[in-house]
């Protein structure tokens, strides 16, 4: 019987990471080892936990198995740093596909939307949102991190670019501020702005299954690609979504932008900014076909109730 691809997975305990795990398991076909700090252990059978901190260089060194890897994905790297550090420590090993997963953020803000992947990306930070200005370059910076260090090391790389993601494990207040607002039976509040912002949204399903798709997958080297559903959505639009998933015939109000923000409700969503985005690309090239989004948004709900102890 031959031998099982070696899979490393950087961070892949919290969200995204942990469902792409629990795919690659349902796959039945790699050796799985998941890199992290060690706060949320992976405690899965068929998984391979190695505690680290992916900064410390010298006990990734010690810790990493000197084994071939089929592929490295990496859910967890924020700066270039991360990525050199990465494959400094990384630096004996054989390594045949490098996958990073990124951020939509990288895009520089543009009028012609939905963005592909040909779109430009950010030249600098913007101070305009405040504690999260640098976030969107460093993702972009790291990803020409990944392309440098692959280039330099003739290894394969992979980018894959999620918008906003909803799902399974999901830690951020998306999706789950507007059920604890429906569930405490309080009025939910939505912005008063024409033309209405519009979002693209992605699972959590999609981008592991997406991420999944790319390992050893040739049509995937060299290659960027947009995770991104192919519904439009506005607040509006999501409110109705929300009714029919939680079977709740919630009251919405509708209040300007300015009297949203003096009272400082932590609305998930830009106000008044169009966020789209194409994900027609992995479509096309991997073949790949979104979940629909009130389906995936349901099963959010339901796996939100049971993890809120509501059955």
């Amino acid at each position: 019987m031959p031998l099982r691809p070696n899979i490393l997975v950087i961070g892949g305990s919290y969200f995204v990471g942990r469902v792409f795990i629990e795919k690659l398991l349902a796959l039945n076909k790699y050796n799985i080892y998941a890199l992290n700090r060690g706060t949320l252990p992976m405690r899965l059978e068929g998984v391979t936990h190695l505690c680290c901190d992916r900064n410390d260089e010298d006990l990734l060194r010690k810790v990493v198995p000197d084994v071939p890897w089929q592929a490295v994905i990496d859910f967890c790297a924020y700066t270039p740093k991360d990525i050199e550090k990465t494959f400094k420590a990384l630096s004996s090993h054989t390594l045949t596909q490098y996958i990073y997963i990124s951020t939509a953020s990288v895009y520089a803000p543009s009028s012609q939307q939905p963005i592909d992947e040909l779109g430009a990306t950010l030249i600098a930070s913007q101070p305009q949102l405040g504690s999260a200005a640098d976030y969107g370059f460093h993702k972009r910076l790291a990803e020409l991190a990944v392309i440098e260090q692959c280039g330099m090391r003739n290894i394969a790389y992979t980018i894959v670019r999620p918008t906003f993601i909803f799902g399974k494990y999901n830690y951020a207040p998306r999706e789950s501020y507007f059920f604890e607002e429906i569930l405490k039976h309080n009025v939910v509040v939505i912005p008063d702005h024409e033309p209405p912002a519009r979002f693209s949204f992605v699972s959590v399903w999609d981008v592991a299954f997406i991420t999944a798709a790319c390992i050893d997958n040739p049509t995937a080297y060299g290659e960027i690609f947009n995770a991104s559903g192919d519904e439009v959505l506005s607040y509006s639009s999501l409110v109705e979504c929300f009714k029919q998933v939680t079977g709740v015939n919630f009251t919405v109000k509708v209040l300007p932008i300015s009297e949203i923000e003096a009272q400082r409700i932590p609305l998930p969503f830009p106000l008044d900014e169009d966020l789209l985005y194409s994900g027609q690309r992995s479509k096309q090239l991997l073949n790949y076909s979104y979940f629909p989004f009130q389906k995936a948004m349901q099963e959010t709900y339901r796996l939100y109730r049971v993890g809120a102890g509501l059955g």
